[in-house]
């Protein structure tokens, strides 16, 4: 690297540094967390500001936003309520009985002929994410099976959760796992089920099970857990260096909670810092080089969307999760386990400790994918989700998905 080039790349890293620093002054913990897991992001940062304007960095963004389909794909809207009057938006995708006859070859391929039984494929997303987040699922199942996709509370288009806002409460797992009854009650009261959740909508299907045992003996006929856990996250080390994750753990829950006190500093200080941050979720979404740039400006969009009071509000309930127990209400139906060898917030390790409990699961790992595996990799994804519905009865015999995303890497079953 030449003199000019070094002296560019310094003066970048110190405008990241300044950024931080003056969000530092502001919420007092709050640049020593963001330095921690900025740290690996930062550089690459920096470097790409050497060659790549502001202005320009804006116009791609807006290029991919206007060009990229993804989280285009609208249901008919509903709404459920909460026990604490959250209104909690939902959105059904029902079957096409007209459909069968004009399929393409490929999906006439995936899915035959045939009529699928009657069975709703409820979909529940993960941590700072959306509905919109299964978009490449919910394309290949789309008018063939009955679909609910749902917006988790304070996330997407559902309400802010009430006791939150009103009582200032934590969010907590055993929440989201009655407000995914509520879903169910108002979307599909009735018929066989299959639940399908990432990452944090994986531990809403678990508190629902541990709170409903008979919804889940009595319909639920298959589920899929996607790059989640059933507790031990306060031990994940985020691919930090142990000095960096002890740091992390010592001092987030603080800073969070400070960061929410200052909504509205907080979300100018992640305008001003949008390539920083866009780097760090980057990193901590996808594990290929070459991932689509605009999938990736996809998972930012949706992340960002997530205000910080919210992020404060969810974080606490991921250390006190602990449902193993309940996972036992799974084990007499199919059940899928997959996750990104990569995965840096919920390691495929959980995903590996899951099946263990669940001998007959299927489990699958993806190499070169990270926590967004359905995005990275969504052939792979549709793929075995396609064959646990076959199995399930859902939908007449399967065959292997492709052609919704680019990828090189072939899944491994465990």
């Amino acid at each position: 690297m030449s003199e000019s080039s070094a002296e560019a790349a310094v003066a970048a890293v110190a405008s990241a540094t300044g950024a931080a620093a003056s969000w530092r002054r502001a919420t007092g913990l709050a640049g020593a967390a963001i330095g921690v897991v900025a740290a690996g992001a930062a550089a690459g940062v920096a470097i790409e500001r050497m060659t790549v304007g502001r202005g320009m960095r804006q116009k791609a963004r807006l290029a991919l936003d206007s060009a990229g389909p993804y989280g285009s794909l609208r249901g008919t809207p509903g709404k459920a309520y909460a026990d604490d009057g959250t209104l909690l938006y939902y959105e059904v995708d029902d079957v096409d009985p007209e459909s069968a006859p004009a399929l393409s070859p490929r999906r006439r391929r995936l899915f035959g002929r045939k009529a699928p039984a009657p069975v709703t494929v409820v979909f529940s997303h993960g941590y700072c994410l959306s509905q919109d987040s299964w978009h490449f699922q919910r394309a290949a199942l789309r008018g063939v099976v009955r679909t609910v996709h749902w917006d988790q509370r304070s996330h997407g288009r559902s309400g802010r959760g009430v006791a939150q806002t009103q009582e200032g409460r934590h969010v907590d797992i055993e929440q989201l796992g009655r407000d995914l009854k509520a879903v169910i009650d108002a979307a599909a009261p009735e018929g066989p089920l299959v639940l399908v959740g990432h990452s944090m909508g994986g531990m809403t299907m678990m508190a629902l099970a541990d709170q409903y045992p008979e919804l889940i003996r009595e319909r639920v006929v298959a589920t899929a857990l996607v790059g989640t856990s059933s507790g031990r996250l306060g031990e994940v080390n985020f691919g930090l260096p142990v000095a960096g994750v002890n740091a992390v753990r010592r001092v987030l829950p603080g800073v969070l909670k400070a960061l929410g006190q200052r909504a509205e500093l907080v979300e100018k200080g992640r305008r001003a810092t949008a390539d920083l941050f866009a780097g760090i979720i980057k990193r901590y979404s996808f594990s290929s080089r070459d991932v689509d740039p605009a999938i990736a400006r996809f998972a930012e969009r949706m992340i960002e969307g997530t205000p910080i009071d919210v992020v404060a509000e969810f974080y606490p309930a991921f250390t006190d999760h602990d449902k193993t127990e309940a996972l036992a209400l799974f084990t007499e139906m199919p059940v899928l386990v997959l996750a990104g060898v990569g995965d840096l917030v919920t390691p495929s390790e959980h995903s590996e400790a899951i099946a263990d409990l669940l001998p007959d699961a299927e489990l699958v790992l993806v190499p070169d994918a990270g926590h967004l595996v359905m995005l990275e990799h969504p052939e792979v994804v549709t793929d075995r989700l396609a064959d646990l519905l076959t199995r399930a009865g859902a939908v007449p015999a399967g065959a292997t998905v492709s052609g919704y995303g680019s990828t090189s890497s072939t899944a491994q079953r465990g």
